[in-house]
C-alpha cells in the first residue's frame, strides 16, 4: 500500500464514524476523535474496506485489505506514519 492509500483509509474511515457508523474497536474513554479512532482500526487490522487500484494498462487489481495492512505495519514499525 501507498502512504496516499493509508490517508485515504484513514481519512474516509473516520468520516464513516463521524457521520455515526459502528465502530469495531471498543471506544476509548474520554474524547470522542474519529481520526484517532479510525488510525487504532487500521492498527488492529479491522477496516472494513477494500483497495482498487487502476493500473496503467487499464486493469483494475483488488488488493485484499488485511494483508495490505499488515505489510505496512511491518514495514513501518507498526506505526501509521
Amino acid at each position: 500500500m501507498t502512504r496516499f492509500e493509508v490517508a485515504r483509509i484513514i481519512g474516509a474511515r473516520s468520516l464513516q464514524i463521524s457521520l455515526g457508523a459502528p465502530l469495531l474497536i471498543k471506544e476509548p474513554e474520554g474524547e470522542f476523535n474519529p481520526i484517532k479512532i479510525a488510525q487504532e482500526e487500521f492498527k488492529e487490522i479491522k477496516v472494513p474496506m477494500t483497495i482498487k487500484r487502476t493500473m496503467p494498462s487499464g486493469e483494475k487489481v483488488v488488493i485484499d485489505i488485511k494483508v495490505g495492512v499488515k505489510q505496512w505495519l511491518n514495514k513501518h514499525s507498526g506505526g501509521i506514519i
